[in-house]
């Protein structure tokens, strides 16, 4: 373990500082990193940037964590453990190698924000249990592999905001239109058609709400709309009669062709040295 790594873990543990800061740090393993899985009282803990394949069980001895930010490392799995973390709120996964969640992770007790941005998850790698996190308020999802959002996600009633920007999308469920506290939904650069027209009755116009569905292979009456703006897509998709939106959208459904093809593209975001 490195000098600098051992010089912040004792000014830490001298001080009884609730935060640390090992950003950086060439990190592989936590589990060798100074006194770090015996306090108890730290609520921040950063290690993005390093090296971390794999979190030790005894991640669980953090029982004061609120955040924990493993940002940029080299994660496969993350332990069952982490839902014994009774304060755990903040929990960044982002640009790591995740293919699945552990079974189980749905009884995380606190866990407000959860960032798997940019990993390898499917729509198969949520365990059963996943869309029973009641105090989600936010999750990001971007540029992984998902083709559906599981309707259980009318479950997550507490979510704000829900992020699957950049993944291969053919459909949101009409589930989505259950989330009334929803106010910001990033769908852009998916493989989407139509939406449910239960969408149009979410309030994503509000100040400081927002829809991005840009980059998508609409039918022709979404996209026509999309130009005017989200309120007028919104607006499109509660028409109902024989001209309106609903009959369309069943049409479309009823004809039943394949999907879109899978977009040619590339994963090759570089891994910054900044902090997120």
């Amino acid at each position: 373990m490195s000098k600098s790594v051992k010089k912040v873990m004792e000014e830490s543990r001298n001080r009884g500082l609730e935060e640390i800061d090992l950003v950086d740090k060439g990190i592989t393993n936590i589990a060798d990193v100074p006194y770090l899985l015996n306090m108890r009282s730290i609520t921040t803990l950063t290690l993005s940037h390093n090296r971390i394949t794999k979190l030790p069980d005894a991640v669980a001895n953090l029982a004061s964590l609120e955040n924990l930010n493993l940002f940029n490392n080299d994660l496969e799995t993350l332990p069952l453990t982490i839902c014994n973390l009774p304060k755990l709120r903040f929990l960044n996964c982002g640009i790591n190698k995740l293919q699945e969640l552990p079974k189980g992770f749905g009884a995380c007790p606190t866990l407000e924000v959860l960032d798997l941005t940019y990993n390898n998850l499917t729509d198969r790698s949520f365990p059963g249990n996943f869309f029973y996190l009641a105090p989600l308020r936010a999750l990001y999802l971007g540029d992984n592999e998902f083709e559906v959002l599981p309707p259980e996600i009318k479950n997550l009633v507490n979510l704000q905001v829900l992020v699957v920007r950049d993944n291969d999308l053919i459909s949101i469920p009409k589930e989505i239109g259950e989330l009334t506290k929803l106010r910001e939904l990033h769908i852009q650069n998916n493989r989407l058609q139509v939406l449910p027209p239960e969408l149009g009755y979410l309030d994503l116009v509000s100040p400081k709400h927002m829809l991005r569905a840009d980059n998508n292979p609409w039918i022709k009456e979404i996209a026509d709309q999309l130009v005017l703006g989200t309120s007028h897509v919104l607006t499109y998709l509660r028409t109902t009669g024989k001209d309106g939106y609903e009959e369309r959208y069943k049409a479309v459904k009823a004809m039943n062709s394949a999907p879109p093809p899978k977009k040619e593209r590339e994963k090759t975001l570089k891994k910054k040295k900044d902090k997120k």
